[in-house]
């Protein structure tokens, strides 16, 4: 291999056929990895990989139906069945867009959709500030509103593996949930929130605070509720 040694950069170029499949070998499991130079003697140096820069930087991933696999498994969109107080629905988004609707049938008809189809599938819903779950009214944007939501996310990600690996492979970066339109029942950093929150609990089912995550729990507290039903 030809070494090539400039100012703030190291260049690597295999001569051979072997030599290029274990360069692409090599670069292919450190691809995006920060490095550290390490001087062993006046003949040899060394470099150690820290991991990935993205993670080192803690940059934050924003989660979209969008994003790269596996990560597009934790968007609500995702075909992640998972079960709910004793119904079974195919997404997040199908249990989210079905809440629109008063009709249980109706409801029904939306919890095995998911990806786009589910989104959709509360176009048709009556405008309404409020709705009933579970034998309860709650208000549409609000933190009870919310809830549900995390509920939900909390089924997903101990109920669906793949799921929850695709958590917990963001390490301890930041999520974010960035759209071209932010929700107006559940903005974007609430629902980064759900996620971040689940993920700690996933990652520490031993030492998480119960109250973090029961009836009490107020996502969001410092932030004013949307009203609307969209």
């Amino acid at each position: 291999m030809i070494v090539r040694l400039k100012s703030n950069l190291l260049v690597v170029t295999a001569e051979s056929e072997d030599e290029r499949e274990s360069l692409v070998c090599w670069s292919g499991d450190l691809d995006g990895n920060a490095f550290l130079l390490k001087l062993q003697d006046k003949q040899t140096f060394c470099l150690i990989s820290l991991g990935l820069e993205a993670e080192l930087r803690s940059e934050p991933i924003n989660v979209t139906s969008r994003s790269p696999d596996p990560v597009c498994r934790i968007s609500n969109f995702a075909h992640t069945p998972f079960q709910l107080d004793g119904k079974r629905y195919a997404s997040v988004e199908s249990f989210w867009q079905g809440l629109k609707y008063p009709d249980e049938k109706r409801r029904k008809e939306i919890a095995p959709l998911y990806g786009k189809e589910a989104m959709h599938a509360g176009a048709d819903a009556p405008p309404s500030d409020s709705f009933e779950y579970q034998s309860q009214t709650i208000r549409v944007g609000t933190c009870d509103h919310w809830r549900l939501m995390n509920m939900a996310c909390l089924a997903k990600f101990c109920q669906h593996e793949g799921a929850a690996e695709a958590l917990l492979g963001t390490g301890d970066r930041p999520l974010t949930h960035r759209t071209r339109k932010d929700s107006r029942t559940i903005p974007g950093v609430i629902m980064a929130e759900i996620w971040m929150r689940i993920r700690y609990r996933l990652r520490h089912p031993r030492q998480m605070h119960e109250e973090l995550y029961d009836a009490d729990w107020d996502p969001g507290s410092d932030m004013i509720p949307f009203d609307g039903t969209n």
